[in-house]
């Protein structure tokens, strides 16, 4: 009798991966003989979630699918600990950044993403035509400026802005649910996590929820692991306003803030509470809220380009195109909404006022609607991927 062998699924191997994640910025990592080493320094990287090297391994014999079902792409913080550490200065680091935007375009099913990130003209050409188009469109539409009264939207309707608002919000929430949905479903096949694993039972509720609060309330928010593990030491040298965490952090929740106040802005108006553009006093809470918020995004922005600019640390060594045209966007947007702040607190309405407002609602419809296919969807894809790292973690009743 022949005895039985169980076959072994095939891996599919694309020889094209590691070429193609180089066109996202990644480092020549052919030195990398798999040592170890990156993978042994790396704070973060533990028993089931181990990187860089498993990264590195993945693009160098074509794993793709593999790489992309990698929760540990999303756990890295880009302390630089490891590209310190490498014998062969193969710049894991480096790598595993560009990889991260290789599967933010790998996600993403329109395709851009992966023009915004793979080529500088074309990255620079979208910003550019983008903020062009809702400006001019905006434009078509305009009133008479008011002499006497900062009136922006007798100048530019307001219900044009709206309506132009919640199309560009309904794109970004579609591509933004497409691309979790495609992460998610792959990590969750490599983790064995199905739904009745997460819904089936009130067991199974309470580890869902543990593991929900891990990711988005301890990690996300808090950023624990980080301030505690990635690079403290060093950290802990820097002035408080001078840390890593704090800037990104800054960063991040400052453009989120400036978007709930928008959007709350907007329900007030449609609940007849407050009409939009009116100047209300400054502790008005959605005022208080955008003024905070803004406060938060420019000093933050303002630290990152900084650093960027002068090579602070490993982290900012090297600098994608699209990285430095989210960060001026993020920018402009932070500084011109203060401009407008300050034009309608003024005495006499200036005339730049209606410009600046112009310019500063362009370049935020822009920012949200690439949202999704840039940087800023870190602050999605990352607490996706720490569920599951937490859900692992979790204990089964």
């Amino acid at each position: 009798m022949t005895a039985s062998v169980t076959p072994v699924p095939a891996t599919k191997v694309d020889l094209g991966l590691y070429a193609d994640i180089q066109r996202f910025g990644a480092a020549d990592v052919s030195a990398c003989f798999s040592c170890g080493t990156c993978t042994a320094t790396c704070p973060l990287s533990d028993d089931g979630n181990e990187f860089p090297r498993r990264m590195i391994r993945f693009a160098q014999v074509g794993m793709k699918e593999a790489l992309l079902s990698s929760k540990e792409l999303w756990t890295c913080y880009a302390c630089g600990e490891c590209s310190e550490s490498c014998p062969m200065t193969a710049e894991p680091s480096e790598f595993m950044a560009a990889t991260r935007r290789y599967a933010i375009a790998s996600y993403d099913r329109t395709g851009l993403a992966r023009a915004m990130y793979s080529s500088t003209v074309m990255g620079v050409g979208i910003a550019l035509v983008l903020a062009a188009f809702f400006a001019a469109f905006m434009y078509t539409a305009h009133g008479p400026q008011d002499p006497s009264t900062l009136a922006l939207f007798t100048w530019i309707p307001n219900e044009l802005i709206h309506n132009m608002g919640l199309i560009v919000m309904a794109v970004v929430v579609l591509a933004g649910l497409a691309g979790i949905w495609t992460m998610a479903r792959r990590v969750a096949r490599v983790e064995g996590v199905t739904w009745r694993s997460l819904l089936g039972s009130r067991a199974a509720l309470g580890r869902s929820w543990r593991a929900l609060w891990s990711a988005i309330g301890l990690e996300s928010l808090g950023q624990v692991r980080y301030r505690a593990d990635c690079d403290a030491e060093k950290e802990s040298e820097l002035p408080w306003y001078r840390r890593r965490w704090l800037i990104q952090a800054l960063t991040v929740w400052g453009f989120l803030g400036l978007l709930a106040a928008t959007i709350a802005d907007y329900g007030l108006e449609l609940i007849g509470w407050k009409a939009t553009g009116v100047a209300v006093p400054i502790w008005y809470p959605v005022r208080l809220l955008g003024t905070v918020a803004g406060m938060a995004l420019i000093y933050g922005t303002s630290m990152l380009i900084v650093d960027r600019l002068t090579k602070a640390h490993r982290s900012v060594r090297v600098s994608a195109p699209a990285d430095w045209t989210l960060l001026i966007l993020l920018w402009i947007t932070g500084v011109t909404g203060f401009g407008i702040e300050l034009a309608l607190y003024l005495p006499d309405a200036p005339v730049w006022g209606y410009w600046i407002f112009l310019f500063h609602v362009a370049v935020a419809m822009e920012l949200v609607l690439l949202a999704p296919f840039m940087k800023l969807a870190h602050a999605v894809y990352r607490p996706v991927a720490l569920f599951f790292l937490a859900l692992r973690r979790q204990p089964v009743s």
